[in-house]
């Protein structure tokens, strides 16, 4: 067992509260200790939903181990039906729970409650969040979706028909996304017949087996449940994820094939991130160094819009989804890197330590990485905090979502220019020698040098590791201060360059000392 401070995911149950909360009468009873009962925190502060997530829990404390804990789950299962008379419950145990194996199922089952029970078994200690919410998803439509369902054959005389598969509670601008997406597709003369689970009900996943195919927005929530419709309703499922224009263009291409459509696709002039990133003011991004991380769906989607339509590099990519590290990995070849797949946020940090890349694309973890490390960053992925659910209309999918992705990954770009001019502009009076650029907030120190650093000690550069390694004949050990000097006169966009190439130069060299002389040796070094 490894300790941290930071997951990406939480455990299963929190997967299964994210498919609860996203439905209108469905009600989760959960066997929990005191302790685990943090839904309301998570889905009323963070996601700030107007109302209270449909989660009751047993609450059984240390004394009543020694008691009948099965018969407080029956109890606690018994009033929350007839408190809030729901169409159908879900019913399992948190990671505590689980250890006292009471089979909540079962309990539920022996109630015989007038609606559709879904037990939930969600191995805790194994697997995670995402797989918690694919696995509900799973079962409750597996439980619900109409066995017999009919439908008219797709020959021309009504309009195709598809249901939008993942959207969730507590999920990374879903809501958007779903009203985006669901534009798009009624543009093309397709139906929109039932998106769940948010905003579904129960009737709702009854009906899933009436459309003619399914668009799957989220595969790390929704591919189980559409491929069990694919085999159980002849359904075919999307395999686009429509983020970034040509993502977008490629699904609608793959939405009009499978509702028989002829192909025809129309870029709308509301998409501006095209001639934004082709226009003068974003020429001095081609080429920047760019590291992402997310799940796997975003993760991929992000480095492709990065590449081909922002023209900046993918130097680093990786996701914490396990499930899908193939797909990761094959992406990560388009690139010519080494897909990186962990939920250890400290592992990505050293593999961002040693990159030194000039903008991050990655989760709420990566946004503290970067501020630590005075990188630009966007978040493009859960895990995500209460800003990451604006007020606004911010889709990341389809035409205005490839808007939505220019403005939030080149802003902090931009706004870093500020740091250069401070650096040029430090000795005009209308700026003051300790002004830190407004964007990384005040406790970021100037980009000149404060009047500690001016001493005549070599400052030490930061390592990967936690331990300080005695410099060797191959390792450079620090700069000195008018090296650094020096350096911080570099635009902000190629310092890191400039910093990488040399300490290279010094390791190659045998330097143990940098100084503003081995600077401009390396600079003339790699100019050649």
């Amino acid at each position: 067992m490894q300790l941290t401070l930071w997951t990406y995911e939480g455990p299963p149950h929190i997967g299964a509260m994210r498919i609860a909360t996203a439905m209108r009468d469905v009600h989760y009873v959960l066997h929990a200790p005191q302790g685990d009962t943090y839904a309301d925190l998570l889905f009323t502060m963070i996601e700030r939903l107007p109302r209270r997530p449909p989660v009751t829990y047993t609450t059984f404390q240390a004394r009543d181990l020694g008691g009948d804990t099965a018969e407080l789950f029956k109890t606690a299962a018994r009033d929350a039906f007839e408190r809030f008379a729901p169409k159908a419950m879900l019913v399992g145990s948190s990671c505590t729970a689980e250890l006292i194996q009471d089979d909540p199922g079962g309990l539920a089952l022996a109630l015989n409650l007038p609606v559709p029970v879904v037990p939930l078994e969600l191995p805790a200690y194994q697997r995670k969040e995402n797989f918690g919410a694919s696995e509900t998803f799973y079962h409750l439509t597996r439980r619900l979706a109409t066995a017999t369902t009919q439908r008219s054959p797709l020959d021309g005389s009504r309009p195709a028909r598809c249901n939008i598969l993942g959207p969730t509670a507590m999920g990374f601008r879903h809501r958007d996304d779903v009203i985006e997406i669901t534009r798009l597709i009624e543009s093309l003369g397709v139906q929109v017949h039932v998106v769940a689970p948010l905003n579904a009900c129960v009737a709702d996943i009854a009906r899933l087996g009436e459309a003619d195919f399914n668009v799957v927005l989220y595969p790390e929530v929704a591919n189980t449940t559409a491929q069990w419709l694919q085999r159980q309703h002849q359904q075919p499922f999307t395999r686009t994820v429509p983020i970034g224009m040509g993502a977008t263009r490629d699904f609608i291409a793959e939405v009009q094939a499978l509702a028989g459509l002829a192909a025809n696709i129309d870029t709308p002039e509301r998409a501006h991130a095209p001639w934004y990133a082709r226009s003068v003011d974003s020429t001095y991004l081609t080429g920047k160094r760019v590291y992402v991380f997310g799940d796997a769906s975003h993760a991929i989607a992000a480095a492709r819009v990065a590449s081909q339509e922002m023209g900046f590099e993918v130097v680093g990519l990786g996701t914490y989804s396990r499930e899908f590290a193939r797909e990761v990995r094959d992406a990560a070849k388009l690139y010519g890197v080494e897909a990186l797949i962990s939920d250890d946020y400290l592992a990505v940090e050293t593999q961002i330590t040693e990159l030194q890349p000039e903008l991050i694309l990655g989760t709420q973890m990566e946004r503290h990485i970067a501020k630590r490390h005075g990188i630009p960053c966007a978040v493009i992925s859960a895990p995500i905090h209460v800003q990451d659910f604006p007020a606004r209309y911010a889709p990341q999918m389809g035409f205005e979502g490839a808007n939505v992705l220019f403005d939030t990954w080149v802003h902090p770009l931009m706004m870093g220019l500020e740091e250069h001019l401070l650096g040029m502009f430090r000795e005009d009076f209308e700026f003051k020698e300790g002004a830190a650029p407004s964007h990384l907030g005040s406790t970021r120190p100037s980009p000149t040098l404060s009047a500690t650093a001016a001493s005549a000690e070599p400052i030490t550069i930061d390592k990967p590791s936690a331990s300080v390694a005695t410099p060797s004949a191959s390792e450079p050990g620090g700069w000195t201060t008018d090296a650094e000097k020096e350096l911080n006169k570099i635009p902000f966009f190629v310092r890191g360059k400039a910093r990488r190439n040399t300490e290279r130069y010094a390791r190659e060299q045998g330097l143990v000392t940098i100084t503003v002389e081995t600077l401009y040796d390396a600079k003339a070094h790699f100019s050649r």
